[in-house]
């Protein structure tokens, strides 16, 4: 394949191409390809409890077996013990080509992200290395995630409009103050905008979550999606809301209004349409999660 034929991202007119290595960090990572999700797994390292902001709609659970979304875990795991979980599923399940954190708070808010990371990427050259984040520090700790090796990353969008996102988020708390309303949802959006586009700069393969919020984000999307598309976004993933916390009164999009909106969005950005909205600790293929196979012997091990 020649470099001309490489896809390209497209960022305020500038063509940036993807290279042999971002193409086979697309390709085997089950997230960013719907054909990897059949034969490649993933697995999140539970290290990041701290979250920086307060959504409406979330509900943090570090002591959780019975659930299945995101921001819940059975155990928060320090650095040398994610390390240790990583040898245990790697030695076992060789389909594995993903480390990932996730939560169950916000992992740049936490810098345990960051040794563990660190420690992974050293013993595991070749595994690809990836966050998820909310966007409010990523142009800070950009350049450390360059660092260390992270390539793909996805992060949460709700809003690029502050007065919806106003709705959408109770706080913001940044480099020690606490924001609200309006101006929380300003500086959200600022910094979430800003570090995508640094991130798509640095040559990083970024994945863009919206949660669908009927009556107050769902009509809105579609200025999300071309947004992020002219900044060089490589796919988008619209999940429906969980009612719950703040926003437990508000009745989630059926699937078929879900699938009407990506074949919509689709038009634009690629859609991603093979999300579980995934736990914070989750092991193994899309669906087909192990982690309670670790969990087991972690507490056999205590």
């Amino acid at each position: 394949m020649s470099e001309e034929s490489y896809p390209v991202a497209n960022v305020r007119g500038e063509e940036i191409p993807y290279d042999p290595e971002q193409l086979r960090r697309i390709s085997e990572h089950p997230c960013f390809s719907e054909k990897a999700c059949h034969s490649f797994g993933r697995m999140h390292l539970a290290v990041a409890p701290k979250c920086n902001i307060q959504c409406k709609y979330c509900i943090r659970d570090f002591d959780c077996v019975n659930e299945s979304r995101p921001g819940v875990t059975s155990q928060v795991l320090k650095p040398k013990e994610a390390l240790e979980r990583v040898d245990q599923v790697l030695e076992k399940y060789h389909y594995i080509k993903v480390v990932a954190v996730a939560g169950p708070g916000e992992p740049l808010a936490n810098e345990e992200t960051f040794e563990t990371l660190r420690l992974v990427g050293e013993k595991y050259p070749n595994i690809i290395l990836c966050i998820s984040t909310n966007g409010l520090l990523l142009p800070d700790k950009i350049q450390e995630l360059d660092r260390l090796g992270v390539c793909n990353i996805t992060v949460t969008l709700n809003a690029i409009d502050p007065e919806i996102g106003q709705q959408i988020y109770d706080y913001v708390i940044y480099e020690g103050k606490r924001y609200e309303g309006l101006e929380a949802a300003e500086l959200l959006c600022r910094q979430q905008l800003k570090g995508i586009e640094e991130a798509v700069r640095l040559r990083k393969i970024i994945k863009v979550n919206t949660v669908i919020i009927p009556g107050i984000n769902d009509k809105h999307i579609i200025d999300i999606a071309h947004k992020i598309k002219s900044m060089g976004v490589f796919i988008h993933n619209i999940m429906p809301l969980i009612p719950q916390y703040k926003f437990a009164h508000i009745k989630p999009p059926s699937p078929e209004e879900k699938r009407k909106l990506q074949d919509e969005l689709g038009k634009i950005i690629k859609q991603m349409k093979h999300c579980r909205q995934c736990r914070s600790d989750a092991i193994g293929k899309l669906g087909r999660d192990v982690q309670q196979e670790f969990e087991s012997r972690t507490k056999e091990q205590a």
